[in-house]
């Protein structure tokens, strides 16, 4: 049996090196003739654990970690996100060749090519220069890769940045006009935001194609569309959801409070509790989180509340915070025994648990793949990245999801009050409501789409065999 080598380039940050490497593990278990050598990088200088992400890997998998590269000036976190992280990974260029001429190469018979996170899709210039093909991993869903290509044919035309004081965008895969403050902050950027969204856009045409983590029953008319709309895209793959059950995505402290949490949960009756969390660098500042808890304590319902203040860095909230400083007066008294507050909290075994009955989300992707794989309701609250498109197609192209904000943003000046927080919480945990009832029956069709007879189970072996074809 003939073995084919493989090396995923994943981006840096847990939404996109965790589903990078789960697509990893389910290729390797599909098929044994496959083995993949995954090159971490170091998140902005702060290690990442290999030694875990390989216990809980399959055998056929091996991690690579690249040496240190110092960050771009700090003053560019702040101009623009995009910027700071795509010159961070285009610094890695010189690494990556190595990693592969040095390690991969020595002790591969038959490396076939690169999977490329889209956000790493500068290293598609390695792949070119070792002659090797390349496809790009998209790790967000349909809607906003259909956004993208919508950014990119707008540019043809007009060249420059969206205006706040233009209309509504009509975009090829959507149902319905998005207004313009629901569009994602970059396409504003003049600071290179915008420009490093166009470019990194660009380059899905130089790949051989493009793997989406979706699904035909979730986004089937996106996907539809936009093999109707641009006729030299490259092919597309739909493969997921894609979601991380096996690697402990804990940070080295919070053992005790993982157990903590769970212990709390089990206690609690089944499908009462409202969990509230908003990614790895989703936070607020102070008079927010007075208002959520005022909310909260005003909605009556049990409540799992992850919160983080914003620091210095934006990739790192704070999280080990005093609340009885910053919540209200008393409110921790009040709700003592129906709520519990902490720092970390381990999303997918959360949201897997019988006892939580909705979900606050900053509508990050992998968050809403996995709130759809345990047919938990989300209630809308993005903070950034594309979570704007993504919260407007939840609300208002599928109906699976509840809206408590689609335009809010991080570090904005808008206060969500609390009357507004609890009226939404209620509506979230009602009984037997529409939005309840499809979610339940997209959590079906999300685990029908992976095992055998499921669309995603389908694509991933015509995706093996046409790759394995070209070898």
């Amino acid at each position: 049996m003939k073995k084919t080598d493989l090396v995923f380039i994943p981006a840096p940050g847990s939404g996109h090196l965790y589903s990078a490497i789960e697509f990893a593990n389910l290729l390797v278990e599909r098929d044994q003739r496959l083995s993949i050598t995954v090159l971490v990088m170091m998140k902005f200088s702060e290690k990442v654990n290999t030694t875990k992400l390989a216990s809980a890997s399959h055998s056929n998998l091996s991690f690579i970690e690249l040496p240190h590269v110092e960050p771009p000036p700090r003053e560019l976190m702040f101009k623009s996100t995009e910027k700071y992280v795509t010159d961070f990974i285009d610094s890695h260029r010189t690494c990556v060749k190595d990693a592969i001429v040095n390690h991969v190469l020595p002790n591969s018979h038959n490396l076939f090519g690169f999977l490329v996170d889209w956000f790493c899709s500068s290293m598609i210039d390695v792949a070119n220069e070792l002659r090797l093909p390349s496809y790009v991993f998209y790790p967000g869903g349909a809607c906003s890769l259909a956004f993208m290509l919508h950014v990119l044919h707008r540019h043809d035309l007009v060249g420059r940045e969206f205006q706040e004081s233009e209309s509504e965008s009509i975009v090829p895969g959507y149902i319905n006009p998005i207004p313009v403050n629901f569009l994602p902050a970059l396409v504003f950027n003049k600071e290179g935001g915008y420009n490093c969204f166009v470019n990194l856009g660009r380059r899905l045409q130089e790949s051989k194609g493009i793997i989406v983590n979706t699904f035909q029953d979730l986004e089937s008319h996106v996907i539809s569309s936009l093999i109707s709309a641009y006729h030299d895209l490259s092919p597309l793959y739909t493969v997921g959801p894609l979601i991380n059950h096996k690697i402990d995505q804990s940070p080295m402290r919070s053992k005790n409070d993982h157990d903590e949490i769970m212990k709390w949960l089990d206690e609690q009756p089944e499908s009462s509790v409202v969990f509230l969390c908003f990614g790895s660098a989703g936070c607020f500042g102070v008079p927010q989180l007075k208002e959520i808890a005022l909310g909260l304590e005003r909605s009556g319902h049990r409540f799992l509340w992850s919160i983080r203040i914003a620091s210095e860095d934006i990739f790192k909230p704070i999280e080990n915070i005093e609340h009885k400083v910053i919540l209200p007066e008393g409110f921790l008294d009040r709700t003592r025994g129906r709520g519990f507050i902490c720092g970390w909290a381990p999303q997918v075994k959360v949201l897997g648990h019988k006892a939580v009955r909705g979900f606050v989300s900053h509508c990050g992707w992998n968050s809403i793949l996995e709130s759809l794989w345990f047919g938990v309701p989300i209630l809308t609250w993005p903070q950034y990245a594309e979570q704007q498109l993504n919260a407007f197609e939840l609300v208002k192209e599928l109906g699976l999801a509840f809206e408590l904000k689609l335009d809010s943003r991080m570090f904005s000046d808008e206060i969500v009050k609390g009357d507004e927080i609890a009226q939404a919480v209620k509506c979230l945990m009602e009984e037997d409501s529409e939005v309840r009832k499809r979610v339940k029956d997209m959590s079906v069709k999300s685990r029908k789409a992976l095992i055998t007879g499921g669309s995603s189970y389908a694509t991933v072996g015509h995706w093996i065999e046409t790759m394995l074809a070209g070898n």
